[in-house]
């Protein structure tokens, strides 16, 4: 984004801070987004890098837009930096960004996604590069980058995110990283180094910015450090360089809120408040007693709806996660009124504070003992998949060997390789899925994605998947429950039908869901959806029923929905021990 002034803001011994920025007037209007833009950068005395981040503005009477991306890319020397790293297990010699070019590539399904058939470096030859295998969620997108082995001495250059406050969708958002340029990224799109700010990736259009005429609105991006380091001297440059970066993202971390910037708009510690409190879980049918939410990511959002924290990208989001007993404590939270939201991973469903807190500079909530009851009607009869709101659990086939990226051969982010969707057709090429509870394993025969089916002229067909079980008691009039957890879903229409596929009209249906193109971008969850589907009695029969799962819009490869979680809940008399209640 190009700017149109410079400002030295800071120039003291210690400090230089300097601004970039382009002011909008109604003369721009059609031509550039309505919006003012502060670039700054900031070099602190001693400090192995340097941060940057950005303002961005838009005032009461300036006309409607969206704003679909925001990132800031460093594209590094070709020649120079060719391991990249954003894990200890997700780590990499890259190919060159020529490999990627007509003569050296062979484009697939999507531009994001080559073959590379002719690449500089043998080594590469036959592996896939796509962006989208490196994507990380907010909350572990800490540190990521590259390292120059060819550099006299070895050299590295980071991307720090020291707090996602400031990104948008919460901890559970997913974004591109560094990738095939090389570019790393701390906001999101198709550089080399990439920081994503706000992005739609791998949840469409529900995470647009959108701004009506007359709305007001101001958000600091920011700030992240670029940390450049070296290894003069020793073995095991790679290592070594990347434990300094994750030694480096812990001290910033630790910082954070810094208390350098000189906007006042980004807000110090002594601006800020802090809220603590424990969250408890019942749910009678585990416990008869509250139960701990070990492990519960619990966060401050804008006031909304249960579980709208995850659609939220004009505010600040400020999460953490409770110890073994439920314990939580937010601190360096921003001025403002909040909803307080918790996901207990392991149930299904989303909690939300009844009260709004508020938080004051200073101030400090306690909010108490808080008990999340996650939705039940009665015990569980069968249960298929983990409530994590991933679909990791589930069945991921081995990539197709003309497609692989070998950094995830033998991983356990298997779902990253490329074309796994056409994987469906080849295990189910005439009949489609078909799940027994208490017989099959979840881990073996459930696949990982309900997508299309290609056929032979080049079209796509839905599918149907089967859930097969018995019930040796059924209370005809008893309302039965089905909870249907999804991890994602992109242009879908979940149907569901109870022990016969002939009606026209489904017993429920989602209608058409989803923007979240998950399956293509080698993703295990997009946004989460939890819907509960009451099963009259009089529908189900003692002995063997069928629940059919069909998809019906197929017009694409990528189309498709991922299961997060499937349970039937009956009533207190249901002999839950026959009827193969959970199936691993």
């Amino acid at each position: 984004m190009e700017t149109t002034n410079f400002t030295v803001i800071v120039e003291t011994e210690n400090q230089i801070e300097l601004s970039f920025t382009r002011m909008w007037d109604p003369s721009l209007e059609g031509k550039v987004v309505p919006l003012n833009i502060d670039k700054r950068f900031v070099m602190l005395r001693n400090s192995s890098g340097f941060y940057t981040y950005g303002i961005y503005e838009h005032l009461k009477d300036w006309p409607a837009f969206n704003l679909t991306n925001t990132r800031i890319g460093f594209k590094l020397r070709k020649d120079k930096f060719h391991y990249m790293a954003m894990s200890d297990n997700r780590q990499r010699y890259m190919p060159l960004p020529d490999d990627r070019t007509a003569e050296r590539g062979q484009p697939l399904a999507y531009p994001e996604a080559v073959l590379l058939v002719n690449p500089v470096e043998p080594e590469f030859k036959g592996e896939v590069d796509d962006k989208y295998q490196y994507s990380i969620e907010n909350k572990d997108n800490r540190v990521h980058g590259w390292i120059s082995t060819v550099t006299d001495p070895p050299m590295g250059f980071w991307q720090i995110t020291p707090s996602e406050e400031f990104k948008s969708g919460g901890p559970l958002k997913q974004c591109l990283t560094s990738h095939v340029g090389p570019i790393t990224l701390a906001g999101d799109r198709e550089s080399t180094s990439i920081v994503i700010f706000h992005s739609t990736h791998y949840s469409g259009a529900d995470l647009i910015l959108q701004f009506g005429p007359n709305e007001p609105w101001k958000k600091v991006f920011g700030p992240v450090f670029i940390h450049l380091n070296s290894l003069v001297n020793g073995d095991d440059p790679l290592k070594r360089l990347w434990e300094d970066a994750k030694q480096q993202m812990e001290v910033e971390v630790q910082s954070w809120p810094y208390d350098f910037p000189a906007s006042k708009d980004f807000l110090p510690l002594d601006q800020r408040g802090s809220v603590s409190g424990r969250l408890l879980v019942h749910d009678r049918y585990i416990s008869d007693e509250d139960l701990p939410g070990n492990g519960t990511l619990v966060g401050l959002a804008a006031p909304g709806d249960v579980g709208s924290w995850q659609f939220e990208c004009k505010g600040y989001q400020f999460w953490t996660k409770a110890d073994e007993k439920g314990c939580f404590s937010i601190t360096g939270i921003r001025p403002g009124t909040y909803n307080l939201f918790a996901y207990v991973p392991g149930l299904i469903g989303d909690y939300r504070y009844e009260a709004e807190v508020t938080i004051s500079p200073g101030s400090d909530k306690d909010v108490g003992i808080l008990v999340y009851e996650p939705p039940r009607s009665g015990p569980t009869l069968w249960e298929i998949g983990i409530p994590d709101r991933t679909a990791a659990e589930f069945f991921v086939p081995d990539p197709n060997p003309k497609y692989i990226n070998k950094l995830y051969l033998n991983h356990t982010d298997r779902f990253r390789q490329y074309g796994l969707w056409e994987r469906y057709a080849d295990l189910y090429p005439h009949n489609d899925m078909v799940y027994t509870v208490g017989v099959s394993d979840y881990r073996k025969d459930f696949f990982f994605a309900q997508v299309t089916r290609k056929t032979d002229n080049n079209t796509y067909q839905g599918s149907t998947w089967q859930i097969k079980f018995k019930l040796d008691i059924v209370d005809k009039n008893y309302t039965y429950k089905l909870r249907i957890a999804l991890a994602t879903a992109h242009v879908s229409d979940l149907q569901v039908r109870i022990n016969d596929l002939r009606p026209s009209n489904p017993h429920f249906s989602t209608g058409p869901i989803g923007n979240d193109n998950t399956i293509a971008r080698h993703g295990i969850h997009g946004l989460y959806r939890l819907y509960n589907v009451d099963v009259p009695g009089v529908q189900l029969v003692e002995g063997n029923n069928t629940i059919f799962l069909t998809r019906t819009l197929s017009t694409s490869p990528f189309q498709g929905i991922m299961y997060d979680y499937i349970r039937l809940e009956g009533p207190l008399s249901s002999k839950s021990n026959n009827l193969g209640f959970s199936s691993k």
